[in-house]
């Protein structure tokens, strides 16, 4: 069936001029960024309503459908920036990051250690979850002065460490989904630890220069045993609930938003046993609206396929991740088939970690850190994000060679 027609100007289409107008606002214009993409979001709807159909069909029919294509997916996003914003709050109330300076080195080790820690977390949970217990840990450890470049590290980080798990990555998930076996993805590591290891190793300096870790924890420390089961209850039931729908039930991943629903219910078990700090919803919720904006923007780019596979067309889609969401480029890469599934893994997820909106990682950190929302100051000082990208793709591309695919083969 063909693809309906879009109006294009020098046969881009407009969509996309749009975009890319609303991400330069984002990225260089004074203004608020949330409401640059409220904006932008409620300029392309419109525009897509009266003069460019949707993939599931034009005007408000062809906006019901994609709405109801997407809905989960905003939802699930919406559900667990704020309830894991909640959860940083119950991390950081239990005392446990104030007693991790006796367990972190007391040089630049410390943070160097901190990111793989957060690698390794990202492993089996989601990336959010991850880069907000980072960013907490940090700001506890560093007298609350995080380095940009250190906060790009972290997002990295976590990007990074779900790039070769099927449960650590809402993409690796649709790969699997898909019928890409997880060992066709696990390759994605040697790439994710090499890159891991380009960024860290200068922004753990660049952090031990601007705040150095502190040496010791403070005398008399209590661990808040309630708050750290709660933490753990909520993460265990998002482990055990991704899990489970991948595995038993993943016909039903699209029906209803059962990850955030499940995060969300273990925080409202626990509330009588430690209330949340309800207060931290606000700063969440404007994060939280920015980054669904953006990407119900770029669900309604007119994408219906990718490059030929390749490692180029690979190596590119890590970049265009970084300004792109990344689930419906996977979604198009699958269609597609050929690719190597740890490239492209790789590519989409660490990717996102070049620009802070790029990934929701990236979002959820700046909204415990606002002086990360500048584009032009995480490319000054992350500029090893970029760098450890290109290194890890490199090295991958060497060490084990692209080796490409069919889902399902």
């Amino acid at each position: 069936m063909p693809h309906p027609v879009t109006p294009a100007l020098a046969g881009i289409p407009l969509e996309f001029l749009l975009f890319a107008v609303v991400l330069a606002m984002v990225a260089f214009a004074h203004v608020s960024t949330m409401l640059t993409a409220l904006g932008g979001a409620l300029v392309i709807t419109i525009y897509k309503v009266l003069w460019a159909p949707f993939g599931e069909g034009a005007g408000v029919a062809g906006l019901l459908a994609h709405a109801g294509h997407e809905w989960v997916g905003l939802a699930n996003l919406l559900a667990l920036l704020l309830g894991f914003a909640l959860l940083a709050k119950h991390f950081e109330r239990s005392r446990i990051p104030d007693i991790l300076p006796d367990y972190l080195p007391d040089d630049w080790k410390g943070p160097f250690v901190l990111l793989w820690l957060v690698f390794f977390i990202s492993s089996f949970l989601d990336n959010i979850a991850a880069a907000i217990i980072g960013g907490t840990v940090a700001h506890s450890v560093f007298r609350g002065k995080v380095h940009i470049g250190y906060l790009a590290a972290i997002v990295a980080a976590s990007n990074a460490g779900g790039s070769g798990s099927v449960v650590g990555d809402t993409t690796t998930t649709m790969m699997w989904l898909a019928g890409v076996a997880p060992s066709q993805v696990l390759h994605a590591y040697v790439a994710a630890g090499v890159a891991l290891l380009v960024c860290a190793l200068p922004a753990a300096r660049q952090q031990q220069a601007y705040s150095p870790i502190v040496k010791d924890a403070p005398a008399g420390v209590r661990i808040d045993a309630a708050r750290v089961a709660i933490v753990a209850g909520v993460l265990v039931a998002a482990v055990l609930t991704n899990v489970l729908l991948s595995v038993r039930f993943p016909d039903w991943i699209g029906v209803f938003p059962f990850l955030g629903a499940a995060v969300w219910l273990t925080l409202g078990a626990t509330a009588l046993w430690r209330r949340p700090d309800w207060h931290e919803l606000p700063g969440a919720l404007r994060g939280a609206v920015f980054l669904l904006a953006l990407v119900w923007s770029a669900s309604m780019m007119p994408v219906q396929a990718l490059p030929a596979a390749s490692w180029p067309s690979a190596l590119t889609l890590g970049f265009v991740s970084a300004v792109f969401d990344n689930i419906p480029l996977t979604a198009l890469a699958l269609r597609q088939g050929g690719f190597d599934w740890g490239f492209l893994a790789y590519a989409v997820g660490f990717g996102g970690s070049m620009i802070w909106f790029g990934s929701s990682a990236g979002v959820a950190l700046s909204g415990q850190y606002p002086e990360a929302r500048s584009v032009l100051l995480w490319l000054r000082h992350g500029w090893h994000v970029a760098l450890a990208y290109v290194v890890g793709f490199a090295a991958l591309l060497v060490v084990l060679g692209w080796q490409p695919h069919q889902a399902g083969a």
